[in-house]
């Protein structure tokens, strides 16, 4: 029939424009994912991330901190900043009024941990007398559990364990589950995925929420990029180890673990040295 030809011809060039228009759209979505992503720094060199929506950014600055002889400063002027300190048994006996005159404002304190071959839950040997210690000198007070876990019901056991132990008493700051690899290989939970690790500290923190008492989770560069589901535990207090000049983890966190091998007076030998990062409103 007369036309048939070039009809057929224009109904080729009519799809080959929509194949490109949608050729098009795609590339342009490609980029745009491309472009959300930001790099940073996960400890052992840059990393490409995606931002979770809705999670605060970092808004610390080098500029805000200074480093001297007592320690690190926070001097920025978008938080109140509290130096402070975390401890176990192995600072021994510690000398919690010299600690407080040396100008230490809280204190994190382990109050229990699960063997990491075994499993048995024990009590930090030094728990009760810093626990005591740092209230009469007048620290505002936390705790911490190194967790072993590697199923959320055992996460819920720890969280029991320290509520037992706690026993109603009081705490200015939250209680934070510690899961941590260790370098031993015989680590019951070395090698645990992070979907399971993230699982563990939300059933931890859920439970210990449940008990009357704020919650929050520990973790360094390595586990706040790769292991920790982020948005699954955004409800609780972060605490970032990351020793060093300031905070450069991307999402924002409340309490930062910036020293490892810090002195203190009051304390026999290195001690971890943290910042608490609070609206001018709730310090105190």
């Amino acid at each position: 029939m007369p036309g048939t030809a070039s009809k057929n011809k224009g109904r080729l060039w009519i799809a080959a424009g929509l194949l490109l228009a949608a050729l098009t759209v795609l590339l342009l979505l490609s980029g745009d994912r491309q472009d959300s992503r930001v790099a940073v720094d996960d400890g052992t060199g840059t990393i490409w991330i995606t931002p979770i929506a809705d999670l605060p950014m970092n808004s610390f600055a080098l500029s805000d901190f200074i480093q001297d002889d007592a320690g690190t400063a926070y001097t920025g002027g978008a938080y109140t900043a509290s130096q402070g300190v975390d401890v176990s048994e192995w600072q021994k006996e510690i000398q919690w009024q010299e600690v407080a005159a040396g100008g230490i404002d809280f204190a994190v304190l382990r109050c229990g941990f699960r063997r990491y071959v075994s499993g048995n839950l024990e009590q930090d040997a030094s728990f009760e007398a810093n626990y005591a210690g740092a209230g009469e000198a007048g620290l505002r007070r936390g705790v911490y559990f190194f967790s072993q876990a590697i199923t959320p019901e055992e996460a819920r056991a720890e969280a029991a364990y320290v509520l037992e132990m706690l026993n109603g008493r009081p705490l200015e700051l939250p209680v934070f589950y510690d899961w941590e690899t260790v370098e031993a290989e015989e680590g019951r939970a070395n090698g645990l995925d992070g979907e399971t690790v993230t699982a563990c500290a939300a059933a931890f923190c859920r439970a210990i929420q449940d008990g009357g008492y704020r919650a929050g989770v520990y973790f360094n560069l390595q586990m706040g990029y790769h292991t920790y589901g982020l948005e699954q535990v955004r409800d609780w207090v972060w605490w970032l180890g990351e020793p060093g000049q300031h905070p450069s983890f991307y999402y924002e966190t409340q309490l930062w673990q910036y020293d490892h091998g810090g002195t203190v007076p009051g304390i026999s030998g290195a001690v971890d040295r943290n910042l608490l990062f609070e609206a001018a409103e709730e310090a105190g």
